[in-house]
């Protein structure tokens, strides 16, 4: 339904050329216009975009960019999408918790990351029963996406180039309800906090 053309994004694409901060340096002055530009393209974008699509374009700007940077892989925002959608097991160990849950956390832990294909939440399932309240108080908290994770929370922390994108699978595989939340403050720690800042004007 939404169709931009070439013409169009290459007028924003001499937009960030023209009116990018100028640097001596050509991997800073190229980043600056990399900046420039993916702002004027989401504002442009953010414009003729029902509200209900804007977090959803928003996100597929940070996936791509996170892709680009080789710190994500296609398969990593697959299973952000689909989780446990794909998984079979009736097995569920804990009986406080959804079927749908199980299946995404057992999606989560058998999951490789990044290009380097670390299996970052291998031990989810285990580590639940081995500190069941306090999984269980993280599942029912209000606002989880703002909430220590128990076991994780330092590990996710310490990889400041994917942790925030590890947090929101989480999120998204255990309190799906949070999951426009949790991705709001995805894209503020990746592309800033101007992209989630209300936009009130047509620039």
């Amino acid at each position: 339904m939404y169709n931009t053309s070439l013409a169009q994004f290459l007028e924003l694409f001499d937009y960030g050329i023209d009116f990018s901060t100028k640097a001596q340096l050509v991997k800073d002055r190229v980043q600056n216009i990399i900046g420039t530009m993916t702002y004027k393209v989401y504002r442009y974008v953010n414009r003729g975009i029902f509200e209900e699509h804007k977090v959803m374009f928003k996100l597929m700007v940070c996936l791509k960019v996170m892709i680009q940077a080789d710190m994500l892989t296609p398969a990593d925002t697959s299973l952000l999408l689909k989780a446990g959608a794909g998984i079979d097991d009736r097995n569920k160990k804990y009986s406080w918790m959804d079927q749908k849950v199980w299946l995404n956390i057992l999606a989560l832990s058998r999951h490789k990351f990044g290009n380097d294909h670390t299996f970052f939440f291998k031990e989810l399932p285990e580590r639940i029963g081995r500190a069941e309240k306090e999984w269980k108080n993280f599942f029912a908290e209000n606002e989880p996406e703002k909430s220590i994770i128990p076991d994780y929370e330092d590990k996710i922390i310490a990889d400041p180039n994917v942790g925030h994108f590890l947090r929101l699978c989480l999120i998204r595989c255990v309190r799906e309800d949070r999951t426009v939340l949790a991705t709001n403050d995805f894209i503020k720690s990746v592309l800033g906090q101007d992209y989630v800042a209300p936009v009130t004007d047509l620039i």
